[in-house]
């Protein structure tokens, strides 16, 4: 007898699929909405007057910043487990690629499944780490917002809010992992009544076991310069393409953050559309002509999504990994972990 309450997975998977809809929805309006004001023939014209030095310059600064994030999760899990930096690349690309071509962030979850299959680490020791990881990322990215807006002529209120709600999340999310991380014993009895909060019962076991370590402040600090590198691709397509030649790095800067703004929440597959969306506002805020701006988000996708699921594609090969067979283990790994 149910009681008329829907079981656990039932519920579980309709806001699933409510959430995959939404996003692509919103995914395709955004979409949509560049694609239409793109000036088609002046972008046409821009590609074939492109300069290629720096188009190489963007490919390898794009891959190089993701080396810092493997090497980043390696200080994180030095606590538990000495993971290899070069299996920790190829995880790291593994996820980028499955992010690029599945929906809602499922890369996090497949790098995850992966590292802990490769050193024989709980699903769920690896997703701590990657809360951790999204913890010190969404610290920093709140402190280069606020340089971003200093930066900004004429900042959308939307970003604002945005801002604000992303705060408010990392700080309660920061005060849940410190009070897991040094005070289990509290954190535990405040949930030990609350059977829905389970998962959490294994979540503060994980970030207690990953806390009390040095490596933890050296990760937090390598979390800047793997933020503020992912400029240099940008600012590098910015050279390559003879009409936005002149702008600055600060507006690759101010570019980048927004961009990592509106990536910060689960979506359709490759950020696309709101990738896009969010990249041509920001250069209309800096004066860039509508069509031009729009027309160079197309070519700011391309040149920063291509190069990684190349990347991606080679270490899945390397990895001989096969993606529809780890995406299913992930998720019903990390769904009995929740239990």
């Amino acid at each position: 007898m149910n009681d008329g309450f829907m079981p656990e997975p039932a519920r579980r998977g309709i806001a699933t699929n409510f959430l995959f809809v939404a996003t692509n929805v919103i995914a395709l309006v955004c979409l949509a909405w560049v694609l239409i004001g793109t000036d088609w023939g002046e972008l046409g014209n821009n590609l074939r007057h492109l300069h290629w030095w720096w188009i190489g310059v963007s490919v390898v600064t794009n891959l190089l910043v993701y080396l810092v994030q493997a090497w980043r999760w390696c200080l994180v899990l030095a606590p538990v487990a000495e993971v290899p930096f070069w299996q920790s690349v190829r995880a790291v690309y593994i996820g980028l690629f499955a992010n690029e071509v599945l929906p809602l962030k499922a890369g996090e979850i497949i790098r995850c499944f992966l590292v802990g299959r490769w050193n024989d680490l709980p699903i769920s020791v690896t997703l701590a780490s990657a809360l951790i990881e999204r913890i010190f990322d969404g610290f920093w990215l709140i402190g280069s917002l606020l340089l971003a807006v200093h930066f900004t002529p004429h900042v959308h209120p939307f970003i604002m809010r945005a801002g604000a709600f992303l705060t408010v999340l990392v700080i309660v999310c920061a005060v849940f992992i410190g009070i897991a991380m040094f005070w289990k014993q509290q954190a535990l009895d405040a949930v030990v009544n609350t059977p829905w909060l389970g998962w959490a019962h294994v979540l503060i076991q994980d970030l207690h076991q990953i806390g009390h370590s040095r490596y933890l402040y050296y990760a937090w600090l390598v979390s800047l310069p793997y933020l503020v590198l992912e400029t240099l691709p940008i600012y590098a397509l910015f050279r390559a393409f003879g009409p936005l030649s002149a702008l600055s790095m600060k507006v690759a800067f101010v570019l980048m953050v927004f961009i990592r703004l509106g990536s910060a929440v689960p979506q359709a597959p490759g950020n696309i559309g709101l990738f896009h969306f969010a990249a041509a506002r920001t250069l209309e805020m800096f004066a860039v002509a509508r069509g031009l701006a729009y027309g160079f988000s197309v070519l700011l996708f391309a040149g920063i999504t291509l190069p990684l699921l190349l990347a991606g594609l080679v270490a899945v090969g390397v990895s001989e990994v096969k993606m529809g067979e780890v995406h299913r283990e992930a998720r019903e790994e990390a769904n009995h972990r929740r239990r």
